[in-house]
């Protein structure tokens, strides 16, 4: 079976409400204390993914009672009231880390054997840590496979608890599953935490659920928390949608420059990764915070360095952000993120590398170097990791031919997770009310000229080739004499030159076709277009042609930043360096392929250093690589594209 999906760029900005499902922190949290509860707890808005499975499994594996109505999201657990008893049972947490580290101490304050297992990913996970913690309480627990790793056999009546030391450098789920158990022990339990804290936010979370179902939970200083034995409540509570969920979308807001409103989230949402909103305002995007949502609308990326030590699972999400940036993005804090799922640093710098995108690891983080005149698509290996499909797939929104492979891995935490992003998609606009320019820019050699004028042909629009505009001012200067660089003479030249821009050039009545073609045009036409007044005078005239007859394909390099930022659909098309000059030397009989290249080199230079409307990619234009790729498969993927924003 093909496990792989093809994603389509958006072709446009992402715009919509997200109605997501719940936290899978929050919800397992909440199943494991109404599975301990006295009583019947009722939970709404809940989340029924491959973990949430695991763990309503494993309660009723214990002797919880549940009653699951799915279609409107809501669970009954009727609890144990208490501890729970088991004769060997073994329990598969399938791949879930908090189902496993939360149920681990649990099931050591329970009386009987049971084996804790899980599929060979959650197998490779650690568990050291927290097995060492529960020896030291008293607890007999046998690892059938590698040392601190499951399977894990516990033998256990029960624990008398007290005080324990554990590392909070890896996993803050060993913590809260500590913290969830202790009310079973006899004398409650002492928490101390060593080395530096990771994800502190879920901690703050554990507490907040416990106190839910009437435990209470105490915090002496930073580093201590204690929990005195007793019994949890049954209670009904509401679960919050998912905060890490939330940044995927955040994230398609600020790439496309889109806007999209996540419903049921708050400033005071008690997930820590709504803090990945702060990042995205520090990065340029505009941000509402409502009393039960929160608004992200997007614009240009800046750069910058950001700790994401109390909320990592965002950590792949910012990192698929950084590849539309303006400088460089660093993320610190994370390298505990090396022993989750994956490595997810090591595999974010892989894949990124596959779609033309620098990333550099560092001990704690990694940096990334994007340039957005070197990205592709590819085929992107997920490692079984749901926050990779869901993170890398982001890349698609700009950059067509991105595969994810694996996909359904999203199944863990967000089945839901490919068509809650296709219901951004960018909706349908009538012709009546917009001008339906397609805007094409990109550097010379690139292949926008040829694959304007065929997508006009395939859209049956009209094709205006700015380009040739300036081009043909260089024509009318050089035929009256006047040096292109004198850039008074150019503004009036460029005033009152009459062109006509068609099949046939026309300059003040003088067919000059192929005279804008020449290398003498080519040396001088950057030096005219970076010419603000000629600027000023041709963009204008192309305005107001495409404005008359309703719209069309323009290409240039500057119609989606400059003279139609609006634009319908904007794509930037791009190609490999020796590649374009390949494409050039080809067409010249003139100028050997090294004068080529340095032409080329020049050119580019100029145009993107200009004062005035340099060139680069415009906010939420679609970039196409088409160094490898025919010209009819341009063609083919941005027709695509423009008709999906187009159709009625």
């Amino acid at each position: 079976m093909n496990n792989s999906r093809l994603m389509t760029p958006f072709a446009g900005p992402a715009v919509g409400d997200v109605s997501l499902p719940g936290s899978k922190s929050h919800m397992n949290r909440a199943l494991l204390c109404a599975a301990l509860s006295e009583g019947r707890s009722r939970l709404s808005g809940v989340l029924f993914a491959d973990d949430t499975e695991a763990m309503l499994e494993a309660i009723v594996s214990l002797g919880a009672t549940v009653e699951v109505d799915r279609e409107n999201f809501e669970i009954e657990v009727t609890g144990l009231a208490g501890a729970p008893n088991f004769r060997d049972l073994v329990i598969d947490a399938r791949s879930s880390g908090t189902t496993s580290r939360f149920l681990l101490p649990t099931l050591a304050g329970g009386s009987g054997v049971v084996t804790l297992d899980g599929a060979q990913q959650l197998r490779s996970r650690p568990f050291a840590e927290q097995i060492e913690a529960l020896r030291y309480l008293g607890c007999d627990l046998e690892e059938l496979g590698a040392l601190g790793q499951l399977p894990v056999k516990i033998s256990s009546q029960g624990l008398e608890g007290g005080e324990v030391e554990i590392s909070a450098e890896t996993s803050s789920q060993f913590i809260s599953g500590l913290m969830l158990a202790a009310p079973l022990y006899t004398n409650g339990l002492k928490i101390r935490l060593t080395g530096l804290l990771v994800s502190r936010p879920y901690l703050e979370l554990t507490v907040k659920v416990m106190r839910d179902f009437g435990v209470s939970v105490e915090k002496p200083d930073e580093f201590t928390y204690v929990v005195p034995p007793g019994r949890y409540l049954a209670t009904e509570a509401r679960i919050e949608p998912d905060a890490s969920a939330a940044s995927y979308f955040f994230a398609a807001a600020s790439i496309t420059q889109g806007r999209v409103k996540v419903v049921g989230l708050h400033r005071e949402s008690y997930q820590g990764d709504v803090q990945f909103v702060d990042v995205m305002e520090q990065l340029g995007a505009k941000v509402v915070w409502g009393e039960n949502f929160i608004e992200v609308e997007g614009d240009r990326i800046r750069g910058g360095t950001f700790d994401l030590r109390d909320f990592s699972d965002t950590a792949q999400t910012l990192a698929a952000v950084a590849a539309f940036a303006e400088s460089d993005i660093e993320i610190t804090g994370i390298g505990f993120i090396r022993r989750k799922e994956t490595d997810r640093i090591a595999g974010m710098v892989a894949e990124l590398a596959k779609c033309g995108v620098e990333a550099i690891e560092s001990e704690d983080g990694l940096i990334v170097r994007p340039d957005l005149w070197s990205l592709r698509g590819a085929s992107i290996d997920t490692y079984g990791d749901h926050r990779m499909a869901m993170s890398m797939a982001l890349l698609s929104l700009r950059i067509p031919r991105i595969v994810i492979n694996d996909h359904d891995c999203v199944a863990k935490t967000f089945p839901d997770f490919f068509s809650c992003l296709e219901e951004l998609r960018p909706k349908v606009k009538p012709r009546g009310e917009v001008v339906a320019v397609a805007a094409i820019d990109g550097p010379a050699g690139s292949g926008k000229s040829t694959v304007a004028r065929l997508l006009a042909s395939e859209l049956d629009l009209p094709h205006f080739d700015t380009g040739a505009m300036y081009r043909a001012v260089v024509v009318a200067a050089l035929r009256a004499g006047i040096d292109p660089e004198n850039q008074d003479a150019m503004t009036d030249l460029a005033e009152k030159t009459e062109i006509s821009i068609s099949e046939l050039i026309i300059i003040d009545g003088v067919d000059a076709t192929d005279e804008i073609r020449t290398p003498q045009i080519n040396e001088w036409v950057s030096v005219v277009a970076a010419n603000p007044g000629v600027r000023r005078a041709l963009v204008a005239r192309q305005r107001k042609w495409a404005t008359e007859i309703g719209g069309g394909v323009m290409e240039g390099r500057d119609i989606g930043t400059e003279v139609f930022p609006d634009a319908i659909f904007k794509a930037f098309l791009t190609a490999q360096p020796e590649v374009r000059a390949r494409r050039r030397y080809e067409e010249s009989s003139v100028q050997t392929l090294g004068d080529v290249k340095e032409d080329l080199e020049r050119r580019d230079r100029i145009d993107s250093t200009r004062a005035d409307s340099p060139l680069q990619v415009a906010s939420g234009a679609v970039v196409i690589d088409t160094s490898e790729l025919t010209i009819q498969e341009v063609v083919s993927d941005l027709a695509s594209m423009f008709r999906s924003v187009m159709e009625d």
